[in-house]
C-alpha cells in the first residue's frame, strides 16, 4: 500500500483496525488484503472508484459478508475473518446508518427510537409515554435536533432524519465515544444546503471524541469534513492519509493510480470500443430516435441529449446525479416538468405527457436496476416471465396457446443463452445473470426502436455479462437506438459509442473516441467544477 502519513498513528489512538481483509464472490476478487485503521476521535474517510471495494468492507464489518481473510480489531479485542459476525461488531461497538436510513416516517421520532431500544413500562406493565419522550428529548438536545419527541418523521427536513438515525443507532452508551459510527453514503440524496448541516453535525461530534467512518462519493464534502483518509483501488487500500490535507486532485490520482489526474489521458479500458455498433451523434447520420430536450424534473435540471439508430449511448454519475431519472422519464414513469421527449418510433404527438403504456406501443424497453423489485416475476415460471411483454400473443378464444408459449420460450432459452432447467421452472431458481438475460430476452422479442438499460450487468457474473455485451451490440447492429446509465466506467467505455456524465442533473461533459477512459469518466464523476445551465424551473424539486 502507498502510505503517506502525516501523523503516526499510536497503538492509543487506534480504535478499529482492519488487516489483510480478503474476500471473493465467486471468479470476482472485491477485497485484495486491503487494510483500514480508523483514530479515535476522527472522522475517517473511505474512497475510491465504482467496484473498489468499499460497500463490501462496510458490509463485513455490518456482518452482511463474511470475509474469506484477514483480522479485525477494535476495543481490545481480535478476530479472524471466520470468527467475526455482526453481534461481535455490536458488542465491541460498532454502529450503522446506512443511506436507507431505516426511519418509519409516519411514526413520530419517540416511537422510531423505541423501536430500537425498546417501550418503558410502567407499574402497570403498559408503555410509559412520559418516560420514553423524557428520554428522547434528552437525545434530542444532545445531538442538537431541534424538534420535539412527537414530531413525525416525515415532517423533519432530510438532514434531521439522518441525524434521528444517527442519535438512535448511538443512544445504548451514555458516553458514545467509545463508539465507531459509520455512516454509508450519508448525504447521496441531500441537497447541498442539507448535506452541509449533516456534515457541520458529523463533525462536531468528532470533535468531542466520537469516532466515524464515512464512505462517500462527495469530494468536497469529504474533504470539509476529514481527518483521514483511506483509498481504495480494485479491492486494495492504495493510499492511507492521515492527518493529511489532500486536494480533490491528489485523492482522484490515488483513486485512478495516474498522478496529477490528466484529463483524457490514462490506459485504455478493457474491452473494445469499436466493437459497439453504431455513429457517434452530428449533424449527418442515422436518424435520431430519441430526442431530450431541456428535461427538467426531480433531480434533472435541463437535460439535452439525443440518441441515433444504431447507437449505444452511455449515462453516468454520482448516486443522486439523476441517470435512473432520466431513463424513468424517457419511459414515461417519471413526467417532466419542463423540456420535452421525443421518441421517433413513437406515436404522434407523444411527449411530456407520454405515459409507460403509450411508450412501449411506441417502441421502447426498459430493463431497470431493481431486477427483483421491478422486473421479476419472481413466483411464476420463466415461461411466463419471458412472456410477459407479449402475452396478447398467446390468447385464444379457447384460452392460453401454451404449447405454443412454451416452443418460444425454449426458442429464446437458446438464443439468449439462459441456462433454466426448464421452461416451467421457478423464476426464482435462476441466477442472478440467467435473470437479467431473461428480462432482456423478454423486451428484445418486441423489437424496440429504443432500448434503455439500467445497470444492466449488476450483480451479474463474468460469463453472463459477456453475454449480455453481445447481445446488446447484436441489437443495435440491427438498428435499436440504446441508452445505457451504469455506475460502472469499464462498462461504458467497452459497451459504448459516447458517453455523458451528468452532475448535479446536468449534462457536465460527453466523451467519444480516443477521450473515452475509464479514468476520464472517474475524473469527470468525481469533479467539482460547476456545470452551466439554466434555472430550475419554477416548482422544481431540488
Amino acid at each position: 500500500m502507498t502510505s503517506t502519513e502525516s501523523l503516526p498513528a499510536s497503538a492509543t489512538d487506534v480504535v478499529l483496525r482492519i488487516a489483510g481483509m480478503t474476500k471473493r464472490f465467486g471468479a470476482t476478487l472485491a477485497l485484495d488484503a486491503a487494510d483500514l485503521t480508523l483514530r479515535q476521535g476522527t472522522v475517517h474517510a473511505l474512497v475510491g472508484g465504482n467496484g473498489c471495494g468499499k460497500s463490501t468492507t462496510i458490509k463485513v464489518l455490518a456482518g452482511v459478508h463474511r470475509a474469506d481473510a484477514g483480522r479485525i480489531e477494535m476495543a481490545g479485542s481480535s478476530w479472524s475473518a471466520a470468527e467475526y459476525d455482526a453481534r461481535a461488531g455490536r458488542a465491541a461497538g460498532l454502529r450503522f446508518v446506512h443511506q436507507d436510513l431505516g426511519l418509519f416516517p409516519e411514526l413520530s421520532i419517540a416511537e422510531n427510537v423505541a423501536l430500537d431500544a425498546g417501550y418503558p413500562r410502567g407499574a402497570t406493565g403498559r408503555v410509559s409515554w412520559t418516560a420514553l419522550h423524557r428520554r428522547v428529548a434528552g437525545l434530542l438536545a444532545d445531538y442538537e435536533i431541534d424538534a420535539s419527541p412527537a414530531t413525525p418523521v416525515a415532517a423533519l427536513r432530510p438532514a434531521q432524519r439522518t441525524l434521528v438515525a444517527i442519535a438512535r443507532a448511538l443512544q445504548d452508551q451514555e458516553d458514545d465515544r467509545h463508539l465507531v459510527l459509520v455512516l454509508d453514503e450519508p448525504t447521496a440524496t441531500l441537497p447541498q444546503h442539507e448535506s452541509q448541516l449533516l456534515l457541520d453535525a458529523v463533525r462536531r461530534r468528532a470533535d468531542h471524541g466520537q469516532t466515524v467512518l464515512m464512505v462517500s462519493h462527495r469530494m468536497p464534502e469529504v474533504l470539509s469534513v476529514s481527518d483521514d483518509f483511506t483509498v481504495f483501488r480494485d479491492g486494495r487500500s492504495v493510499a492511507s492519509l492521515v492527518g493529511a490535507r489532500p486536494t480533490e486532485r491528489d485523492l482522484v490520482a490515488h483513486m485512478t493510480g495516474i498522478a496529477g489526474n490528466p484529463p483524457g489521458t490514462g490506459p485504455a479500458a478493457t474491452g473494445d470500443a469499436s466493437a459497439a455498433s453504431g455513429t457517434p451523434a452530428g449533424t449527418d447520420g442515422p436518424e435520431v430516435v430519441l430526442d431530450v430536450s431541456g428535461v427538467s424534473g426531480g433531480p434533472l435540471r435541463g437535460v439535452d441529449l439525443q440518441v441515433r439508430r444504431g447507437e449505444i449511448v452511455g449515462v453516468t454519475g454520482l448516486v443522486g446525479s439523476g441517470r435512473t431519472s432520466l431513463l424513468k422519464t424517457v419511459f414515461g414513469e417519471h413526467t417532466p416538468i419542463a423540456g420535452s421527449v421525443r421518441i421517433a418510433a413513437g406515436p404522434p404527438g407523444a411527449s411530456t405527457a407520454a405515459t409507460v403504456a403509450g411508450r412501449i406501443a411506441g417502441g421502447v424497453a426498459y430493463v431497470p436496476e431493481d431486477r427483483g423489485g421491478e422486473a421479476a416475476f419472481a413466483d411464476l415460471t420463466v415461461r411466463d416471465n419471458l412472456s410477459a411483454t407479449v402475452v396478447r400473443r398467446y390468447w385464444r378464444p379457447w384460452g392460453m396457446a401454451a404449447r405454443r408459449e412454451r416452443v418460444d420460450a425454449a426458442a429464446l432459452l437458446r438464443s439468449h443463452t439462459i441456462k433454466a432447467p426448464s421452461t416451467e421452472a421457478p423464476f426464482a431458481a435462476l441466477s442472478g445473470g440467467n435473470q437479467q438475460k431473461a428480462i432482456l430476452a423478454r423486451w428484445l422479442r418486441r423489437e424496440p426502436a429504443l432500448l434503455l438499460l439500467d445497470e444492466p450487468t449488476q450483480g451479474v457474473d463474468v460469463m453472463s455479462r459477456a453475454d449480455i455485451y453481445r447481445i446488446v451490440r447484436e441489437t443495435a447492429g440491427r438498428g435499436c437506438a440504446v441508452l445505457v446509465a451504469s455506475s460502472d466506467q469499464l462498462e461504458l467505455c467497452g459497451l459504448c459509442d459516447r458517453v455523458l456524465v451528468l452532475r448535479d442533473g446536468r449534462v457536465a461533459a460527453e466523451l467519444s473516441g480516443p477521450e473515452l477512459t475509464a479514468d476520464r469518466l472517474t475524473a469527470l464523476t468525481q469533479s467539482t467544477e460547476p456545470v452551466a445551465g439554466p434555472a430550475p424551473a419554477p416548482g422544481e424539486r431540488r
